[in-house]
């Protein structure tokens, strides 16, 4: 089975970067997941994709899928540009943008 390897991004209801700054290690799954004739709910037999484990560094991460023999994939995060904005800027004199009301 294999795993990803990977940073969670911050959640778009948040608007702090709190949490994620740890690594999580989360196995793929091998075969789609089917409905179950009985009821229809979506389900599959393999328990291994419930598995979350969390580490505090890449390290630690790719040390343990490698002590277990475990494949993995390593999604390295994307670094975000933050642009800083002044609500002064709306009402600057030569401002590029139209106004809108």
């Amino acid at each position: 089975m294999r795993a990803r390897i990977y940073q969670p991004p911050k959640s778009a209801m948040q608007s702090g970067r709190a949490g994620t700054d740890r690594w999580l290690l989360e196995f793929e799954p091998d075969h789609a997941r089917r409905a179950e004739p009985l009821m229809g709910w979506i389900g599959g037999t393999e328990t291994q994709t419930q598995v979350h484990l969390s580490f505090e560094t890449q390290a630690e991460a790719i040390a343990y899928a490698e002590a277990n023999a475990i494949a993995y994939d390593l999604e390295l995060p994307q670094h975000r540009v933050v642009r800083p904005k002044a609500y002064a800027d709306n009402f600057r004199y030569g401002r590029s943008e139209n106004w809108t009301h």
